[in-house]
């Protein structure tokens, strides 16, 4: 029933511990990071954020993270040699803690992401059994899980976009879960982060690019 949790979230992920909190959850933040900027970055500048600032060394999570923004899964062996694989390919990356931030969820990490002139700046939080909820993409609200299919639309902010993407998505039979659109102010910049049951076609996504205020389009899929 919904609402409710299943045995599964009360078990948790298969992942290298040693927790499913600081290390598989902070993997999929990494990982999803990783997915939404599309390609390896040169360099990532983590902060972690209150309780995961006071532990994110002795629990793994600084390994945990290094090895999501390589695109490794929770399970995966490499992680207990995160640094060492990070260095074998040429990837970057600097630690800050800050142990008191009040607005901030206990177990919080922000990434910001870097290759050349593109950048990309998330916010996530380790909810527990490997459950997580990406709170913001570049100074936009979303608060996403990545278990389902997640459509991120960043573009102007006009008249009937969002029926419009909504639209769109109807007449491929996508069925949309959830749907978070913020914006920075009136008729300025907006971000729609939508949430989908299925996959969604590349002709689809190329149509959504071809709009005139749409200035970038992010797909990820399910976070594993």
């Amino acid at each position: 029933m919904a609402g409710k949790s299943s045995v599964f979230d009360m078990i948790g992920p298969v992942m290298i511990g040693p927790s499913s909190s600081h290390t598989a959850g902070v993997v999929k933040i990494g990982k999803a990071a990783f997915g939404m900027f599309g390609e390896q970055p040169e360099t990532a500048h983590i902060t972690f954020y209150n309780s995961f600032a006071r532990t994110y060394e002795g629990h793994g999570s600084d390994r945990a993270v290094i090895a999501g923004l390589m695109d490794y899964a929770t399970d995966d062996p490499r992680i207990k040699s995160a640094f060492d694989e990070a260095e074998k390919i040429g990837f970057n990356y600097t630690f800050k803690s800050v142990g008191n931030a009040s607005t901030h969820h206990p177990n919080t990490v922000a990434i910001l992401l870097t290759k050349g002139d593109k950048q990309l700046r998330v916010v996530g939080q380790s909810l527990g059994g490997g459950v997580i909820s990406i709170e913001e993409i570049d100074g936009f609200k979303s608060h996403f899980s990545t278990d389902l299919n997640t459509l991120i639309i960043k573009g102007d902010d006009v008249k009937g976009s969002i029926s419009l993407v909504a639209s769109v998505l109807s007449h491929e039979d996508a069925n949309i879960a959830t749907m978070t659109v913020s914006r920075k102010g009136k008729n300025d910049q907006a971000c729609h982060v939508i949430e989908i049951d299925s996959s969604i076609k590349t002709v689809t996504l190329a149509y959504l690019r071809s709009l005139k205020w749409v200035k970038d389009i992010i797909y990820l899929p399910i976070v594993e």
